[in-house]
């Protein structure tokens, strides 16, 4: 039976495919690579970094790769996919925490945010942003991994064979189920162009937006999105 998962369920669907996910992504070509790309473009005022939506912590190693002397606080909603990232080493400077992104008003501020594939699965995605904006220190920067193929055709139709033709099929074979990858394909078809997402950042308080793209056969469809929290006493400015 298919099941039909909403943003509220996400964190549950990821537990169910934490064991194969790893496996999964590593098919991906270019997907680590990508991830280490936005860590690089993501420069940050201090060593204190926040890797939102870490998953098994492909996005921490590649916070990490890009800053090596970083202190990294890594969080997750799903309890499987952060107990898979637990069983890997690590320096002493990176925690990872099992959180919701509203629940983290405490932990912050942050000199760097990170958050890959995360902001399209938020059931409130102008929240989760300001929420991101206030845990950045001030004049700190946030890079949102993510994909977007709202504003082009040839994206989209990209995406949606490589989502049925590769994707979907594998993720039923290696878990039986490919309820969590029909959610992809249909999460990222319905979720903001470059320019909506861009808007949202604008309009969540992030100054100097800016989008970047990727290459390989993720061009057009996976982009960097960059701003950055106002310092009241520095030069950056809300247009972008």
């Amino acid at each position: 039976m298919r099941v039909r998962i909403e943003p509220t369920g996400v964190p549950r669907a990821f537990d169910d495919h934490a064991p194969s996910y790893d496996t999964l992504v590593g098919r991906n070509p270019g997907y680590h690579e990508h991830l280490r790309r936005s860590a690089e473009r993501l420069r940050p005022t201090g060593p204190r970094l926040l890797d939102l939506g870490c998953g098994t912590g492909a996005s921490t190693a590649a916070l990490l790769a890009a800053h090596p002397d970083a202190e990294i606080t890594a969080v997750d909603g799903s309890a499987e996919m952060l107990a898979v990232a637990r069983g890997k080493r690590w320096p002493d400077r990176v925690r990872f925490v099992h959180s919701r992104l509203e629940e983290l008003e405490e932990q912050g501020p942050f000199d760097g945010i990170l958050a890959a594939y995360l902001v399209r699965n938020l059931a409130d995605p102008d929240g989760g942003l300001r929420t991101i904006h206030d845990l950045l220190a001030p004049g700190a920067p946030v890079a949102v991994h993510e994909y977007s193929v709202a504003d082009s055709l040839p994206a989209k139709a990209v995406w949606t064979a490589v989502s049925w033709g590769i994707i979907i099929p594998m993720g039923k074979r290696a878990t039986g189920s490919a309820d969590l990858y029909r959610y992809l394909w249909r999460s990222v078809l319905d979720f903001d162009g470059a320019a909506a997402l861009s808007a949202r950042m604008r309009s969540a308080g992030f100054a100097d937006v800016r989008v970047e793209p990727m290459t390989g056969w993720q061009r057009g469809i996976v982009h960097t999105f960059l701003g950055q929290r106002v310092d009241p006493g520095g030069s950056g400015s809300s247009s972008g």
